[in-house]
């Protein structure tokens, strides 16, 4: 019963205190245009929340209240729709959807529908409220909405216990489970459609199961899913989108008949699906080929297709069946040799010794013209299966031109000066944006641009700043005065930005702003923190002085966008701040010396002019680049250690830093930077916390490649050990950084090469050949270091194999071979065998062979000579014959004994 005199106040009070229930009864007695007048006051109270945080449950709770009564004021769909999809107003946990709906139950089905169907479009908000938007559908009785997220969102909310009833009751079922098979990104709970989640089985279903159930029940079509999940497999997609339709199809067990009627789908499924996808096409048609179903015309497509690909099982099942195809009938010898003289040119040498082999089996079946063809097509087999192909076609195959090697490498990337700061106040406020609003962290540059820009503009008029960014910053969390503070909130260097804006509106007290100049370390017991330690102190340094007359601008903006301050620059700088009187702030010249390189004449001839300010921080300046070591931290890798419980050692438990060797460093140098250029008192830092992508950090040491190399390398190698993605996202900033490569770089790149994930290798590779190209790489020290993570374990050869293949095959043979040389010399001289080393002599063979490299690799020979057929035996001897020279007796004997 409603007692108030004025109902919108009354439900304005309820809004504000957090009671959801009490709206819907408190709507009713309004009209329209009490309910238009009460939406105005409804956004006053929303822009006053803005900026909570959703596990605060009291703002939660006024959030709720507040979206259903914003709901039960609006007239229009689209508004509705706009109003409950805001990223302020969501409410994942269904909480007010009871509400929602009572308040809307007076509008009229198709309106309803019109709601649904623009909530539907929306994936963010239906994949979380689709219990909503499901209500929506069924009051209005209309369309159930076909968009992606809608069907998405409806595998989510249903729950793995008891998934078939689930699905036997839903109205919607046959609509859903169709276009389940038309979606681009196959929705998570299908992906994990193996998974279990309940212990006890009888009261679980997987996905798998529950289709396969009520197909059988007859619920849904078998024909349906037979067709939805071939046709999904044809148009293709990520092998982790493809995963689950090949499972269901495998589960249904098509019939012989089921698949011939479906043959063209298949031959697109073998030719371009991904390898799992490939093998299962190519398994359904070699029954069709071995039943003489199969026209030979699309044996032929099906074989060219296959034979044409990378993957050497799919490749050696195809040469099988041909095998087979040519022993029942060897009258199709002239079209199917050719065929197989493809694979001659393959990149595994054992796929070529098996073409070569199927060919000299059935050579007589063919005619001469045929015969001479396959001679040519044998010029594509490497130099061990030659001379077999010159016995076998009694002609000797053309020499290889004699053409020197050429090397092909990236250019070496050029320094790129920064633009100078934002001239006018809108230049620097769009320069802003990102760094407030974005919700990706800007490019390292932009970041310090505005940094430099942002502080230059606070000391010419710091009053105009203000005002030219409160638009840009009025819904920023830190404007409400009722949410507590720390340095915490602020972390990170796009909230450190806010940091300094908060200090430029006096929302920071100095008590605050104090304890993060003073914090000299994030985390003490994690070394990626050190170097964010030193970018957060900076950071604060600018809250605690933006718009006073000691910090007219900074002094550690950087010249290049590596990083770099050019040290005549920097001398500059130091000039315009004594004529002012001024000295630079403390964690700003700290960072502006770790910054600026200190040896060449450029440093010598900065270092002279430094002595001639006759300030303190000319000085100083004077001093750093006297001693021009690099500022390497102490690094240790312990011996292997017992395992743990559970059976499993962690290789980054084994790596010790200690900090810098050079304690006189530390004179003069602030809080967190002190951990850059001090010892540690011996105490090992470790760390594994989550990888975040902070493509700042390389800026703090971007003339010290080796130190940061080292203070990034546990994380990488814990990021590299747990399987984490985006581990290894500092490697290509850090080719591009100067100083010399020592071993924690090396170690470095070589865990990037064993990275599980081929983007996170890419990375690496994409490090090495761009230090190859500058000339900095040790080729040898990243191949011992990764001989090393392969006899512990801690890196799978395949691995290895793929990463040295991708930056061999951009034309980089001799650098890989530097790397793989001096990997294979301490794999082969161990006492155990490694698994795998087939992989790696196939990769290093091919270098070999296009760079034409020579020489002798001990203990080679003892694998080569230990007799089989396995792939390490194999290219051994491939990897002998080609490092012996080309018109030497001794390789032609190999070959033939090879064979």
């Amino acid at each position: 019963m409603i007692t108030s005199r004025n109902p919108s106040k009354q439900l304005l009070k309820n809004v504000r205190a957090g009671r959801t229930a009490d709206v819907p009864a408190l709507l009713k007695v309004l009209d329209a245009t009490e309910r238009k007048a009460l939406l105005i006051e409804l956004k006053a109270v929303r822009a006053e929340l803005r900026g909570g945080t959703r596990w605060d449950g009291a703002w939660r709770r006024v959030v709720q209240a507040l979206r259903v009564a914003g709901v039960g004021c609006q007239t229009g769909a689209a508004a509705t729709a706009t109003w409950l999809a805001a990223r302020d107003m969501e409410d994942w946990g269904g909480e007010s959807h009871a509400a929602t709906v009572e308040v809307l139950a007076d509008r009229a089905p198709a309106w309803l529908g019109n709601l649904a169907q623009r909530l539907a479009d929306r994936r963010g908000f239906v994949e979380f409220e689709f219990g909503l938007v499901q209500e929506l559908v069924l009051r209005s009785g209309g369309e159930v909405p076909a968009t992606d997220a809608y069907v998405a969102g409806w595998t989510g909310s249903l729950d793995h216990a008891n998934l078939a009833e689930q699905l036997r009751a839903h109205p919607h079922t046959r609509l859903l489970v169709r276009r389940l098979f038309e979606l681009t990104e196959t929705p998570g709970p299908l992906s994990r459609n193996t998974a279990r989640w309940d212990v006890e089985p009888a009261t679980h279903t997987s996905w798998l199961e529950a289709l396969d159930l009520l197909t059988t029940e007859g619920v849904l079509d078998r024909r349906d899913l037979l067709e939805g999940c071939l046709a999904r497999l044809v148009r293709g997609g990520r092998p982790h989108d493809l995963r689950f339709h090949l499972a269901l199809l495998q589960r249904l067990a098509p019939t012989q008949e089921e698949l011939q009627a479906h043959t063209a789908d298949l031959l697109g499924m073998a030719a371009d699906g991904p390898s799992t996808v490939a093998g299962y096409a190519q398994e359904a048609l070699a029954v069709q080929v071995l039943a003489g179903e199969l026209p030979d015309s699309l044996l032929a497509e099906m074989s060219g297709a296959l034979l044409f690909r990378t993957e050497k099982k799919l490749v050696r099942a195809q040469l099988t069946l041909l095998g087979k195809v040519l022993k029942q009938r060897p009258t199709v010898a002239p079209e199917l040799l050719p065929l197989v003289a493809e694979a001659f040119g393959h990149a595994d040498s054992n796929v070529q010794l098996r073409a070569l082999k199927l060919v000299g089996a059935h050579l007589n079946a063919v005619d001469e013209a045929v015969r001479e063809g396959l001679a040519g097509s044998a010029e594509l087999l490497s130099a061990v299966h030659r001379p077999s192909a010159v016995e076998l076609f009694g002609t000797t195959l053309s020499a290889e031109p004699d053409l020197p090697y050429e090397e092909f490498l990236p250019p070496v990337p050029e320094r790129r000066r920064l633009a100078p700061a934002a001239d006018t106040l809108p230049e620097l406020v769009e320069e802003l944006v990102p760094l407030v609003k974005g919700r990706r962290q800007p490019a390292p540059e932009d970041f310090e641009r505005a940094l430099d820009g942002l502080v230059r503009y606070a000391a010419q008029d710091r009053e105009a700043l203000a005002e030219g960014v409160r638009g840009l910053v009025a819904d920023s969390w830190w404007m409400n005065e009722s949410i507590p503070r720390s340095t915490a909130y602020f972390q990170g260097s796009a909230r450190g930005v806010e940091a300094v804006l908060a200090a430029l509106f006096g929302k920071v007290t100095k008590e605050l702003i104090d304890a993060g100049r003073a914090r000299q370390h994030l985390h003490p017991d994690c070394t990626r923190h050190v170097l964010e330690a030193a970018l957060e102190q900076r950071l604060w340094e600018l809250a605690d002085l933006i718009g006073t007359p000691a910090l007219p601008f900074l002094v550690a903006t950087p010249t290049w966008h590596t990083g770099a301050v050019d040290a005549a620059e920097l001398v500059e700088r130091l000039r315009r701040y004594r004529d002012a009187g001024l000295e630079p702030a403390p964690a700003d010249f700290a960072q502006a010396l770790l910054r600026v390189r200190r040896t060449g004449p450029e440093a010598a001839e900065a270092a002279r002019a430094a002595a001639d300010l006759g300030t303190a921080a000319g000085d100083r300046l004077v001093e750093w680049l006297a001693d021009a070591a690099p500022l390497d931290p102490v690094m240790q890798i312990k011996p292997p250690v017992e395992k743990r419980a559970n059976g499993y050692l962690y290789w980054s438990e084994r790596i010790d830093l200690t900090g810098c060797a050079r304690p006189g460093l530390r004179q003069d140098f602030p809080g967190a930077f002190r951990w850059l250029v001090q010892p540690f008192d011996g105490q090992p830092v470790s760390c594994r916390l989550w990888v975040h992508e902070r493509d700042h950090l390389p800026l703090v040491l971007p003339v010290d490649r080796e130190a940061l190399a080292t203070w990034l390398l546990p994380r990488l190698v814990a990021g590299v050990e747990w399987g984490e993605r985006g581990a290894t996202w500092w490697l290509p900033a850090f080719a591009e950084a100067e100083g010399e490569l020592g071993a924690a770089g090396a170690l470095a790149l070589a865990c990037g090469m064993a990275s599980p994930h081929a983007a996170d290798r890419l990375s690496a590779v994409d490090a090495l050949l761009v230090l190859a190209a500058r000339r900095d790489l040790d080729a040898a020290a990243v191949g011992t270091a990764l001989a090393g993570l392969v006899q512990d374990g801690f890196a799978k050869p395949n691995r290895v194999a793929d990463a040295t293949r991708t930056a061999a095959a951009t034309g980089a043979f001799a650098t890989v071979w530097s790397v793989l040389a001096a990997l294979l010399l301490a794999l082969l001289e161990a006492e155990r065998s490694v698994r795998g080393l087939g992989d790696l002599l196939a990769v290093a063979a091919e270098c070999v062979e296009q760079c034409r490299a020579g020489g002798a690799l001990a203990g080679l020979d003892r694998v080569a000579a230990r007799g089989g057929s396995s792939q390490a035996v194999v290219q051994a001897k491939r990897l002998l014959i080609a490092l012996a020279q080309r018109t030497d007796q001794t390789a032609t004997q190999l070959a033939k004994n090879s064979q």
